[in-house]
């Protein structure tokens, strides 16, 4: 699906209701390009890094391996061979090109509206790869759980700014969205799977979900609460995308703070 990019305050707010905001081609074709060549040159760095020996390794009870370089988390597709990142986060910090963003008025203006505050604190960034033949799938979730054991209630009200850097589609893994379903709060949660963080489906209705096709340089907005997936890129072509999450200015980023799985006990 694509919307229209002249997003007027109505318009926007009908979108934000119902969980999701996409601004197509919001980023020009050089822009775009700046943006990508910045990130395969922190993926450089950071994997530099890794070979360095300079990482702290976590493996994450569904198995997955994460390896820590100077504040910055290196998440491996868990069945790539050769090896492959799946993303990194923080990574803005790592790039100027990459940092400005925070300050462009062309996500902070309607990002505004979706976290209801006029001023604006960046929460956390990451870069997703899903990289051709090998992205793994991510099933049903919420943002808001893993946020939640770090951040507590103050959660609910950081809201992502999704870059797509490649054209995204159904076959390389395009987002999956349950419009409205940030309404509805916490979802109940699938006590089967390892980390306690991800959506029983059998429990959540994901049947009017939709799927977010769009080229290279749009932007989706969505809010911690939406109920999402992606599915694997079997492509031959890489699905890359650069997120900003933000939060009401004033408040402590995500780096700064300890995840406490003990707060999952709070949720559905």
């Amino acid at each position: 699906m694509s919307l229209d990019s002249h997003n007027s305050p109505e318009l926007l707010d009908k979108q934000v209701e119902r969980g999701f905001v996409l601004l197509p081609r919001l980023f020009g074709a050089a822009e775009t390009a700046a943006l990508g060549e910045a990130a395969e040159a922190v993926l450089a760095q950071m994997t530099g890094a890794v070979r360095d020996g300079r990482a702290d390794v976590t493996v994450w009870p569904d198995g997955h391996r994460l390896e820590k370089v100077d504040g910055t988390t290196v998440h491996w597709e868990p069945e790539a061979r050769p090896p492959a990142v799946r993303s990194l986060s923080p990574v803005t910090h790592l790039a100027p090109v990459l940092d400005a963003l925070w300050d462009d008025d062309r996500i902070t203006a309607p990002m505004r509206r979706i976290v209801g505050s006029d001023d604006l604190g960046a929460f956390t960034s990451k870069l997703n790869f899903k990289r051709a033949g090998v992205g793994s799938e991510f099933r049903w979730h919420q943002d808001y759980p893993y946020w939640y054991c770090c951040a507590g209630p103050g959660a609910r009200d950081v809201a992502t700014a999704m870059i797509f850097l490649d054209d995204v589609t159904a076959d390389n893994g395009a987002l999956q969205i349950v419009p409205g379903s940030h309404r509805a709060g916490p979802a109940p949660r699938d006590r089967a799977e390892p980390t306690g963080l991800l959506v029983d489906a059998a429990r959540t209705d994901v049947r009017g979900a939709v799927t977010v096709e769009a080229p290279a340089g749009s932007v989706l907005m969505f809010p911690g609460l939406i109920v999402h997936r992606s599915g694997p890129n079997r492509t031959g072509r890489d699905r890359r995308s650069l997120l900003l999450c933000f939060q009401p200015a004033g408040r402590p980023a995500l780096a700064g703070l300890p995840y406490r799985a003990e707060r999952l006990s709070d949720l559905p």
